[in-house]
């Protein structure tokens, strides 16, 4: 484990990389230099994402104006702006009130779900309001967030929208305005995104893959150093260890662009190597290590047999690790939709611990000791699945988590409980 320089490296990335920037790239490229410090070959796979650009953000009332950000890909309003009625959407189902919306301005005090979305384009919603952050906010030490839609919301229409301060939300719905005036002009087209791929080719039975995942980019106004800069890093150490200790399989390693914009990298990265995917036996995705406080779990769309398993090994070795099956909400989604049996590996942090998605996510609040455990644990697992006589993980999504894994992506909805 001498080689283990990770945490080293986390420093020096951990700055903002939103997915499609210069900076997400100037990151992808730090990453190949790295690999090749271990004589692994590594490579760009560009992909393409949307982008933006807001010329024009305002929200006015008749006592004044509100500071807003302008929500990307959700189109423009007419150079003048829009003037209609607020409606102050509390719940979903107070939208069956309305037979329509039409010239009517839609406040939701949160990001803007999909399902709501889709109701308010159905009913013909001219403009829409979120909103950000928490009442208890210090405006010197937060900021207001940079919403974006994704397709799976403007495939139902664009509807021009703005965000605001939880804050000024009170405020404006406090006011009571007859109207709101909404201006939002901006600029949509398309841009470019990467993954890093590296692979370290198997010594026998190198027909047989294992890929390791971790997105690299951050959100708006985040150094990432948590989230996920701690992902991308073990990954590496991972890629040091097996460079050294030539593997039986073969291993794939996979930085993956614009996770935060909905899992993008992977969805590419699955969809152009779609004909290799049969030789894929397992993919291990990291997503948050190293935090001071927190606990350590594993979470598997796969068969039960797979948590069971990382719960026992973890009894054996001495690492106290929380497992269950499931779907996770990072790379692991997509390679598990294509069929493969998918671990994510992560450190949690308890409520009012470490942050994510904000300036807050520091490296202040990471650990080197703890990052190095988990590590450890990882590449002790891995190690076993690599060096398996059979390969001990069923090649099989159960049913039920097919299901989870459909309504994650939105195929089908969740079944209300009576």
């Amino acid at each position: 484990m001498e080689n283990l320089h990770g945490f080293d490296f986390l420093k020096k990335i951990a700055f903002e990389r939103v997915g499609g920037s210069e900076a997400e790239l100037k990151v992808a490229n730090m990453i190949i230099t790295e690999c090749h410090k271990y004589g692994v070959e590594a490579h760009l796979e560009e992909f393409e994402i949307d982008g933006y650009d807001i010329k024009k953000a305002t929200l006015e009332t008749i006592d004044g104006t509100y500071q807003v950000t302008g929500v990307g890909m959700s189109g423009s309003t007419a150079p003048d702006g829009l003037v209609g009625e607020l409606v102050v959407l509390e719940s979903n189902e107070q939208l069956k009130y309305y037979a329509s919306l039409e010239g009517k301005i839609v406040f939701v005090p949160s990001r803007m779900m999909i399902k709501t979305y889709k109701e308010i384009c159905e009913k013909k919603a001219s403009g829409f309001i979120c909103a950000s952050g928490s009442l208890y906010d210090d405006l010197a030490s937060s900021d207001l967030e940079k919403q974006t839609l994704r397709e799976r919301h403007y495939i139902n229409g664009k509807i021009p929208g703005v965000c605001l301060r939880m804050q000024d939300a009170e405020k404006l719905i406090l006011s009571n305005p007859k109207e709101v005036k909404l201006t939002l002009l901006q600029d949509e087209f398309k841009k470019t995104s990467q993954n890093v791929v590296a692979t370290i080719f198997g010594t026998c039975q190198k027909e047989e893959v294992i890929c390791f995942t971790a997105h690299y980019d951050s959100v708006f106004f985040s150094t990432g150093a948590y989230d996920n800069g701690t992902g991308s890093v073990t990954i590496l150490d991972i890629l040091a260890y097996f460079a050294a200790e030539r593997p039986k399989r073969t291993l794939k390693f996979i930085w993956c662009g614009s996770e935060e914009m909905g899992l993008l990298g992977s969805k590419a990265y699955t969809e152009a190597h779609r004909d290799e995917l049969a030789n894929y036996k397992l993919n291990i995705n990291v997503d948050m290590t190293g935090v001071v406080i927190g606990h350590d779990i594993a979470c598997c769309t796969s068969k039960t047999s797979l948590p069971e398993y990382i719960k026992y090994l973890g009894r054996e070795v001495g690492f106290p690790i929380e497992t269950k099956q499931g779907v996770y909400s990072s790379d692991s989604t997509p390679f598990a939709d294509s069929g493969i049996p998918a671990v994510s590996f992560a450190r949690l942090a308890p409520r009012g611990g470490a942050e994510i998605h904000s300036r807050k996510d520091v490296i202040d609040f990471l650990d080197r000791g703890n990052y190095l455990k988990t590590v450890q644990f990882i590449i002790t697992f891995a190690k076993r699945m690599i060096d398996s006589v059979v390969f001990p993980v069923d090649s099989e999504i159960p049913d039920e988590m097919k299901k989870e894994l459909d309504i994650y992506l939105g195929r089908k909805d969740k079944e209300e409980k009576l």
